[in-house]
Formats: structure tokens, sequence, C-alpha cells
């Protein structure tokens, strides 16, 4: 598929295709949360591996999960600290998050805020999308937008020439995954964030 713009990007997302767009991470692959289904496929990932959900501001992504207000606060002090940035909280999922994106464990969400202008402006305009690092299933994360249309050609890509994006290029380090688990975090991979 051809490259695209950040309206064209924008317009793909919202149609439920699968598009990818660099984060301050890895770039991604990303989706309309009911069509996750479509990113398990492109990326021949097994149904053990959740996706997460990407957001541009954690307000977005707060109706996604469930806690007491106690929780919730200690959370959104969390939030406040990292975010945007590259910590993905795994929470308590509410009723509204397909469970497709997590079937081994639909209990449970990833949500996260990216430190990248383009990719929140991206998702400030499609609202939350399904995500995860553009590769295929256990292999290295693609870094250039030439390597994610040549692996997965019938991905949406944000053009190269869109160099304010990608000049702008992530860390190439995943970000930190903590879950919270009996009132405290459990690091499950460690990332650019310490906590």
């Amino acid at each position: 598929m051809p490259t695209a713009s950040l309206n064209e990007i924008v317009h793909a997302a919202l149609s439920g295709q699968v598009v990818s767009f660099p984060t301050d991470t890895v770039p991604a692959l990303a989706v309309s949360p009911p069509y996750a289904a479509l990113v398990f496929a492109a990326k021949k990932r097994t149904f053990d591996k959740p996706l997460i959900l990407m957001a541009a501001s954690a307000a977005d992504l707060w109706d996604y999960v469930k806690g007491s207000q106690e929780e919730r606060e200690i959370w959104r002090q969390m939030t406040e600290k990292h975010w945007p940035g590259s910590l993905t909280l795994v929470l308590p999922a509410s009723e509204k998050v397909p469970k497709v994106l997590n079937p081994k464990d639909p209990s449970t969400i990833g949500i996260r805020v990216p430190a990248h202008a383009i990719a929140r402006e991206i998702l400030g305009r499609t609202g939350v999308l399904a995500t995860t690092s553009a590769n295929l299933s256990g292999q290295e994360p693609l870094l250039t937008p030439e390597a994610i249309m040549t692996t997965f050609p019938s991905v949406t890509v944000l053009a190269p020439t869109e160099r304010q994006a990608w000049g702008i290029i992530n860390s190439g380090q995943p970000s930190t995954v903590a879950r919270w688990q009996c009132q405290g975090w459990d690091i499950l991979r460690q990332g650019a964030v310490f906590l």
C-alpha cells in the first residue's frame, strides 16, 4: 500500500484499517479497537500476546479501566509523573474493552500516552487505538517506514516525507510495562522508564 499523509492516516484508522506511525519508543501498528483482530493477523501474532490501547491523553483512556477511587488516584499520580511517555500501565479492564485485545486475560488492558507530538496528533483525531510494535511476531521492531511498508504491504504507513514525524524518530527501546496488582506495581518489562 502506498504511504499516506497525516490526514490519510487518520481517515484510514477511522475506516477500520491498520495504520503505522512513529511513537516515542518504536513505530506502532494501530487500528480502531473493534478491528484489533486485523493486527493479530498482520503480525502473525498469537492471541496470548495482548495489544494495548494508546491515546492522546490520559482522560481518553480512563473509561477503559476500572478500579476503586483510591486506585484511580494512584494511577492518576503515576500518569501525571510519566505521561506522555514510554510507560504502559496494565490495569483492570472495563466492559468497554473488546475482549480481542487481550484474549488470554480479558480482565486487564495495557494503556499508554506516547511522548511523540505526531502520534498524539493522530490519536487526538482518531480517538483511542489498539496498538503494538510494527514487526512480525517474535522479530525485532521495524524502525523505518520503508521497512514497515516492505513487511506489511497492506498497512497504511505515514509517508517518509512527513519528516516532522519520522525525523523525531523513536528511542528504539520499548516502553516499561507495569501491571497493577494487589495495591502495587509489578514490572512485566523494563524499558525506558524506571519505577
